[in-house]
């Protein structure tokens, strides 16, 4: 194996912004979802596994990066730890739209937007803060506006799960949608997993 002597490879830095940008992507689909037709819905599908696609090549690119470089530009548990958890958001999003489609949800409960409204905001202020890592500047405001959203986001889920055990719908649909909503709350974790991630790179750089 060849290993770099150069020191800190820059190009983990572009890897991250382009899987958190790969994120706005999935959260924009995610909204698309929201107001298409049923008949739409297996179209977007195709369009997010592309995207979870293109998301898996990213990281499985910053893992071979980080076996061949001697010098990283921070730990490499806290690399392997980001790009992981942003991994992980692009799969639960793409898991939400898959399970739609598969279950023939024909219509979503009321509330899940403001949890994708939430997932778009995360995703949008993760892509903002990916480049500063670079500088390890301007950082504190965004892991603390996603843990923000993180607690948003489990005050939606649970409001979601009552009114999906509020005798609305069948047993069956009850299943199907808390699967949904439940992924969704996932992707609401694993984007805190990633600020928590960068504040500890960002302390550990100080």
């Amino acid at each position: 194996m060849r290993f770099s002597l150069t020191p800190k490879e820059t190009s983990f830095y572009d890897m991250f912004a382009a899987a958190a940008e790969n994120l706005v992507v999935g959260s924009k689909l995610l909204l698309e979802l929201l107001g298409s037709d049923v008949s739409a819905r297996a179209e977007i599908v195709e369009r997010m596994r592309a995207a979870e696609h293109a998301g898996d090549d990213t990281t499985h690119a910053v893992f071979h990066q980080l076996n061949s470089s001697f010098i990283t530009p921070f730990d490499r548990e806290d690399i392997y730890s980001l790009a992981s958890s942003l991994d992980d958001i692009m799969d639960f999003m793409e898991e939400a739209v898959d399970l739609v489609v598969l279950y023939d949800i024909q219509t979503l409960p009321k509330g899940i937007e403001q949890q994708i409204e939430v997932l778009a905001r995360a995703a949008e202020l993760t892509a903002e803060a990916m480049p500063n890592l670079r500088s390890m500047s301007n950082l504190t405001e965004y892991w603390i506006e996603v843990n923000r959203l993180e607690n948003q986001a489990d005050q939606i889920h649970r409001k979601l799960l009552a009114h999906l055990f509020s005798g609305q719908y069948d047993a069956i649909e009850v299943l199907k949608l808390k699967q949904i909503v439940d992924v969704l709350e996932e992707a609401a974790d694993a984007f805190e997993h990633v600020a928590n991630t960068v504040e500890t790179i960002a302390v550990k750089e100080s």
